[in-house]
Formats: C-alpha cells, structure tokens, sequence
C-alpha cells in the first residue's frame, strides 16, 4: 500500500496542481468569507459618509474612519481567542462552521439596516464575534494537510491566498457596484448569500480531511491549579527572557509614538494590549514543557507579527483615506473614448478572473463532485448566481454612453493583481532564488512604501485643506500595484511561517496571535486616516501619505539587518 503523500482522508491524496483536493475546499471556502468581508468593506466608509439623500448616514470622515478602525481592528482582535477556542474545546473545523454561519447572520442584520439603524450595529458585532471562530481555524487546517517536510506548503498558502484574493477581488465589485447604484442594502445583504453557501460548501465536504480539525481531547490538557500557576510563572520567565533586545527597543519606540499621537485613545489600546498579553500567556502557560528552539521559533513569529502591524497599518489605508481619496480627489466620469476604454478593460479584468476561477471549479468537481455532492451543488450554484450578476452588470455598464468609477472599483486592483502575481510568487519561492522570511518581509515593506510614494506625489497639486480634487486614476493604480506586491511577500509568507514554526499544540493560538498584529495595525490605521482632514490642512494631501510610505520602509529596513538573527532563530526554517 502506498505512503500518503499528504494528510487527511483517501480521497485528499487527489492532487490539483500538485495539491490536495482538500487545499481547494478551503480556497473556496476561504474564496466566499473573503467575498461577504471585502465586500462590505469596500462600502463600509462611503455608506456611512453618504448624505442621507444618497441613503447614507452622513456621518464626518474623521467618525467613519474611527468606527472603521475599530471595525476592521476588532476582526483580528476576537481570532486569538477563536484560536484558543479551538485549540482548547471545538476543534478547527466545528470554529469554522459556527464562525461562518455567525457572519452570514451578520450581514443578514446589516442588510437590514434601511428599517432600523440597530440592525446595523448588530451585524457589525456578530461579524466581530464570528470572524473570531473562522479565520485563524481555516488557516491552521491549510498547513495540517501537508507533511511537516512538504515544501509545497509556502505555494500552498500563495494559492490558498489567491482564493482569499478571488472572493475579495468578486465581493468588492459586486458588493461596491450594487451598493454603489441600487442601494447599500443590497450591497450588505450579497455578502450574507455568498457566506452562507460557502459555510454550506465546507460542512458538507470535511470529511475529506479526515482527523484534521476535529475536537481535541480536553482531559488530556487537564492539570490542577498549581500546575496552571507553574505555568504562567515558568511561561512569562523563559519567554521573556528570550526576547531579543532589539524588539523589546522596537516595541517600546511604537508604544511612544502611539502615545504621542492617539494620547486621547491610549487608555483603551492599553486595556486591549494588556488583555491581549493576558489572553497569549494564558492560552501558552496550557502548554507545558516547551523547549528552547520551541520558544526561538515563537520569538520569530513575535518579530513576524510586530513586522505586519506596520505593513497593514499602512496598506489597510485602502477600505479607509485611500477610498476617500477615490471618492472625493480622483476624477472618475468619464465620457466618449475615455468611458469605452474602461468599460471594455473593466469587463475584461471581471471575465477573466471569472473564467479562471470556475476553471479551478471544475478541476475540483473532477475529483470529489460525486463523494460531495451536496457541497458541491452549493457551490456550483452560488457560480451560476454569481456569472448572472456579472452578465447584468456588464450589460447595464454598456447600455449608456457615459460612466462614473464606482470610488470602491479602485478596491479590485488590489485583489487582481494577486490573481495575476500571485502564482509568478509561487514559483519564485519553490526555486533557488527564494529569499530567507525576514527578507520577504522586507522586501513587502519596502514596496508597500514605494506605492504610498506614487500617491505623495499625485496629490502634490492638491491645495492644503482641500475637499475636492480630480487627479489621474493611475496613481491610485501604481499604489495598488506595489501594494500588491509587497503584500505577496508579507501575508501568505507569514502565514506559511506561522504554520511552521508554531508548536504543533499552539497552532490555533499562534495563528490567532498573528491574526492579532492586525487588530493593532487596523485600529491604528484608522485613527492615523481619521487625521486626514487635519493633516492636509498643514502639510497636504501629499504629506499625509508620505507618512505611510517613509514608515514602513523604515520597517523594512529593520526588518533586513534582523534577517541572521532571525534565520539562527528558526533553526532550519529558512
């Protein structure tokens, strides 16, 4: 009898592209709760920045860029507890489930936020709530299919992030288009669909991991109180003192200059750091007997994470001042050959990432559509809803001479150019030129800066203090561009790394640490972007995004000089 190459039940050793099937169940999984979350996001601040005649709320920039901060940060906050959730009593996949099913309630409530505005922050909250139980879990089952050896595991999470990048990438021009033209209900309420049928499509094809996922054992973690204290002590003792001092010094300046310039809101980041300290050493001082490489290779993934709170404080400007930038500062009628030019490249640009996308579809029917019938009718059909909302909303795009950009299309380049780049990166880093991690990190930072840069220098024209303006579209598209590009060397890196050097008991919490970064990085994020209208009344529009390109090239420097320290770290991980 052959060896199984990966984990999992028999049929998972079925490969697609030289993975298992079981990687494309998770895609589309993945591909589905990216659709409800990017969707609604790319509408979030201009629904709530609309005047109540265009059915908005009319709420100030600087109010919709806070709540969007909190918003975004909060659904990175609730997966380290997810994390332990599952480590400790659900299993990954009953917290996927049940996660996924919480958020379609979610945007259910917020479709419904025309008939009362509770509706609206109801969905916000189980949003929060299920996202906890959802996102780390799904990325811990990608990296439990393969061998501990596999080295397909790095390619694995580029396409696994290319099914992240294909819902966004669907969620955002659909949801954005609707929201946009119909009404923003309707633009809420398709990100409830398309979370639904995912969550349908992933409980009626697990078995295909086999014991992947599934509950753990609670008695064998139980140990009495004294044994809980050991932990903590011996915990807080040995980790600490392994830190290296450069990120103690790295930490401390980031706590200063948040101080500085959030001291209105220090009170409650420090309340949130320090549960977040209380929740990580909580959920390790469970872990006992943890050895010194064990503890290097968390180090790493602290200095990962710390890496990537700069990275998505920046690049997550994009759902916040960037789409207000879109909105407001960028000129989108567009008339005559202009108007024909982008609605041909626009139909393009949705066709052929469709095409693709169903391709893969089908690939995956090959192998396991009569095994999983019922998941896969889900699935299939939530294609055949999603081929007729793009067939209507090319012919309703045609049907008149000129055209409006809708401000969230600017959104989709971000999740196109992943579609395009993203298997360029796997190959990449399957051959000899793969650089170390800390240097795809840097790397990821430094063009994160570079494309903040283009937007420096497009609004350099824009008077200070300005509301209006009409710039070119293509420096909104060379920002995505290399935001994308440094972002396939930062995110599904690190997740690749996360699922590697996390200790095989402290999966889901390490993943839901690193999921953690990016409550920080988010809410920081959207407090730095509600200071848009201050900042561009004294140093421009231009000076505002120089912050977010001088910052994060900054960190990638850091992030280089780190690289042998970090590689000794890893033992062997590379």
């Amino acid at each position: 009898m052959a060896v199984a190459q990966f984990n999992g039940s028999e049929l998972n050793q079925k490969t697609i592209f030289d993975h298992p099937t079981g990687l494309f169940v998770l895609f589309f999984t993945e591909m589905w709760e990216r659709f409800s979350y990017y969707g609604m996001r790319a509408i979030l601040v201009l629904f709530l920045t609309s005047s109540i005649m265009n059915e908005g709320w009319g709420w100030e920039r600087e109010d919709a860029l806070i709540l969007y901060g909190w918003y975004t940060g909060l659904v990175y906050f609730t997966p380290l507890i997810g994390g332990i959730l599952a480590d400790k009593f659900l299993g990954y996949r009953n917290a996927t489930v049940m996660g996924a099913f919480i958020m379609a309630l979610g945007h259910g409530s917020m479709a419904l936020e025309y008939y009362a505005d509770a509706f609206f922050f109801l969905g916000i909250g189980l949003l929060i709530i299920g996202n906890g139980l959802f996102k780390p879990n799904i990325s811990s089952i990608v990296g439990q299919l393969y061998k501990d050896d596999d080295i397909r595991k790095d390619g694995a999470y580029t396409i696994f992030y290319m099914g992240i990048n294909a819902g966004a990438f669907l969620g955002i021009l659909l949801c954005g288009y609707l929201g946009e033209k119909e009404g923003w209900h309707w633009g809420f309420g398709l990100a409830g669909i398309f979370m639904f049928f995912g969550m349908l499509q992933f409980y009626f094809a697990q078995s295909i991991f086999g014991s992947i996922g599934l509950k753990p054992d609670v008695k064998k973690e139980s140990f009495s109180v004294l044994e809980f204290l050991i932990g903590i002590w011996n915990s807080l003792k040995y980790g600490l003192s392994n830190i290296p001092r450069v990120v103690s010094l790295i930490l401390s300046l980031v706590l200063i200059v948040i101080s500085i310039t959030f001291f209105e809101y220090i009170d409650t980041i420090l309340i949130f750091a320090l549960v977040f300290l209380a929740v990580l050493v909580f959920g390790i001082s469970f872990k006992r007997n943890l050895t010194a490489i064990e503890w290097d290779r968390i180090v790493v993934i602290l200095v990962f994470s710390a890496a990537t709170i700069f990275f998505w404080w920046a690049f997550e400007q994009a759902g916040g001042s960037m789409t207000i930038f879109a909105n407001d500062y960028t000129e989108r009628n567009l008339t005559g050959d202009s108007a024909t030019i982008f609605k041909t490249v626009n139909t393009i640009i949705t066709i052929i990432p469709m095409a693709v996308i169903t391709y893969v579809l089908f690939k995956l029917f090959q192998n396991i559509f009569q095994k999983y019938f019922i998941s896969n009718f889900f699935l299939g059909l939530s294609f055949v809803i999603i081929w007729g909302i793009v067939i209507w909303m090319i012919d309703n795009e045609f049907s008149e001479e000129a055209t409006e950009i809708p401000a969230s299309w600017f959104s989709v380049l971000n999740s196109l150019f992943i579609i395009i780049f993203a298997p360029v990166f796997s190959k990449i880093w399957a051959s000899k030129y793969n650089p170390s991690g800390p240097v795809k990190f840097s790397i990821g930072l430094i063009l994160l800066g570079l494309g903040f840069g283009f937007l420096a220098y497009g609004s350099m024209s824009i008077p200070y203090g300005a509301q209006t303006a009409s710039v070119s579209i293509f420096w909104l598209v060379f920002a995505y561009l290399f935001h994308t590009l440094g972002e396939l060397c930062v995110s599904p890196v690190g997740l690749s790394y996360v699922s590697k050097l996390a200790p095989v008991r402290l999966v889901g919490l390490m993943f839901g640490f690193w999921l953690l970064s990016s409550f920080f990085a988010n809410l920081f994020g959207g407090l730095t972007g509600s200071y848009i209208d201050v900042i561009s009344e004294q140093a421009g529009l231009s000076g505002f995004f120089l912050i977010f390109a001088i910052i994060p090239v900054g960190a990638g420097i850091v992030m280089f000089l780190l690289n042998g320290i970090l590689k000794r770290k890893m033992h062997g991980f590379n």
